[in-house]
């Protein structure tokens, strides 16, 4: 039991901390909460359907199934995140100034609000094919009976979900006019470290050169396995040992973010001073 409640809490932490941050962004945007229900429920309907062909998942691509499948859906992810992201910059201040008003701006919010609901979508998806697999591996190789499996998971997703709700609550109580700068450096953070991770997953699938291992071993200090560990790569891709390839996607993801968002605020900036009269308008 203490395996599968072990298991399905960090997987459930997991998805928690990037759903946390997906509802903190989208702040202020109406309609979020149907649109991040939504790609709960997708998440868990495709997790299901994956739960039921993961033996032949897991054996796929010589083997490597599971994680080609995990970086693709890593990469939608990112992509995803880094459009909210861009979004969220050239908008942020409209919805700041007005959370109710209507017109461009908050079409523009539900947009977004769909990229959101893939990213939670996806998320949800990863970590259940996750909890499936690995599940699928203790019932392989103990004797753990299966009454005593789903209450370790029950209790996993109940204590998962609390502490997920806790860092959430959290993020809210920020001022509303910091919140979309604090979330765009979390959600930049975020798909830097997805872009990272699935890096790792492609290069140890032999699909991409890993370009150098274990960089570093911080695993004495911070262990991937641990608590902490899982939460610094559920935030930031953190890895005790990571390759190259790794290293350059992360570094080359947030660049992107960080470098768009710096365009995107200059230009804008330039627009206001250009034509003060935009400021003012409705």
């Amino acid at each position: 039991m203490f395996a599968s409640l072990l298991i399905v809490f960090r997987e459930v932490l997991e998805a928690g901390i990037i759903i946390g941050i997906v509802l903190a962004a989208t702040q202020g945007i109406r309609r979020r909460g149907r649109f991040i229900a939504a790609g709960i429920l997708a998440g868990l309907v495709g997790a299901s359907l994956l739960a039921v062909f993961t033996e032949a998942i897991t054996h796929a691509l010589f083997g490597f199934g599971q994680e080609v499948l995990n970086g693709v859906i890593l990469l939608i992810a990112v992509l995803m995140l880094g459009w909210h992201n861009l979004w969220m910059v050239h908008h942020g201040r409209e919805l700041a100034a007005r959370l109710q008003a209507a017109g461009h701006a908050v079409a523009a919010g539900e947009s977004s609000l769909m990229a959101m609901a893939i990213v939670v979508a996806v998320a949800v998806l990863r970590e259940g094919s996750e909890i499936a697999l690995f599940l699928y591996g203790v019932a392989a190789s103990t004797q753990t009976s299966s009454l005593s499996m789903l209450v370790g998971g029950l209790l996993g997703i109940a204590a998962g979900s609390v502490l997920s709700w806790l860092l959430y609550r959290g993020l809210v109580t920020i001022p509303l006019r910091r919140l979309f700068s604090v979330t765009s450096w979390l959600v930049a953070l975020l798909a830097a470290g997805m872009a990272g991770r699935a890096a790792a997953l492609f290069a140890g699938a032999d699909i991409i050169p890993a370009w150098g291992y274990e960089l570093w071993d911080t695993s004495s200090f911070i262990a991937d396995g641990s608590m902490s560990g899982r939460v610094l790569q559920a935030l930031l891709g953190y890895s005790d040992r990571p390759m190259g390839v790794q290293l350059a996607a992360w570094v080359v993801t947030f660049a992107t973010l960080a470098l768009g968002s710096r365009l995107i605020k200059h230009r804008s900036t330039r627009t206001s001073s250009r034509y003060p009269a935009l400021r003012k308008q409705p």
